[in-house]
């Protein structure tokens, strides 16, 4: 039985994951870890990682990039492996990440969705025979709350595009502001804003006369609470090292 703390246990986020362990039997929730206080979790909550009692196998953080310092400085004390899902991480908190993992499991990735890792796949595969004679656009579509832009996933997806390419394609964010043709080095990037839409994300190959679109569209937020689960039994069992979805679904 994998024993599980929630950073962020009181936000939307945390409380759909504790309803998807309280579905399943390789795991359970032992503590969790929030700022704001929201009654009765059926487990203790506690405002900082340094207060929890008891050592967990795994942290699921689907909190804030503010949350980061303290989360790392507790699993590298303890050893414990961490599960980081939130967005809007620096290029320098990232590189704390992979710092981290030199000594503990940590699993890190932009979208916790088995789908969309599997969209990943398809697109690398799609530019791999496409790239080269057919124009690249993603459009992402979240709700009017989601601050980043693009979202982390849309990055994820154009990283995953560009490396297959021998990183020669470079991303574009604000085709409106250059009055010039498209370049065929450019993955463009397009971020919609609106409604309660939870994600939707469309990878556009377009070419001479035909158009080849791959697509995902998360109906809720259980899709990634279930994904960063799975991350969480899985990383129990791992050494140290940075763990993405690529791993997860190999093991699968």
């Amino acid at each position: 039985m994998v024993t599980v703390t929630i950073s962020g246990a009181n936000g939307k986020m945390g409380k759909v994951i504790a309803s998807v362990i309280s579905e399943r039997n390789d795991c359970n929730v032992i503590s969790g870890i929030d700022i704001a206080h929201d009654g009765n979790r059926g487990f203790d909550v506690y405002t900082h990682p340094s207060e929890l009692p008891q050592k967990p196998d795994v942290i699921i953080d689907f909190s804030h990039p503010s949350a980061l310092n303290g989360l790392l400085e507790y699993c590298l004390s303890t050893g414990t492996a961490v599960v980081l899902a939130a967005t809007g991480y620096t290029d320098e908190e990232i590189a704390e990440i992979k710092k981290a993992a030199e000594q503990i499991p940590v699993f890190f990735t932009f979208n916790m969705s088995l789908g969309i890792n599997l969209l990943c796949k398809l697109a690398k595969t799609a530019a791999t025979v496409l790239g080269r004679q057919f124009d690249i656009e993603i459009l992402e579509k979240h709700h009017n709350q989601k601050i980043d832009a693009p979202s982390g996933t849309a990055i994820m997806l154009a990283n995953a595009i560009n490396e297959t390419l021998d990183n020669k394609y470079q991303c574009v964010y604000d085709r409106h502001s250059q009055r010039k043709k498209r370049e065929k080095n450019e993955i463009g990037m397009h971020s919609v804003r609106g409604g309660t839409i939870v994600g939707e994300h469309d990878i556009i190959f377009a070419g001479r006369d035909e158009v080849i679109t791959l697509s995902h569209s998360a109906a809720s937020k259980e899709v990634f609470a279930a994904g960063a689960v799975s991350a969480a039994v899985f990383l129990a069992n791992c050494p140290a090292g940075l763990y993405d979805m690529a791993a997860l679904l190999n093991n699968i």
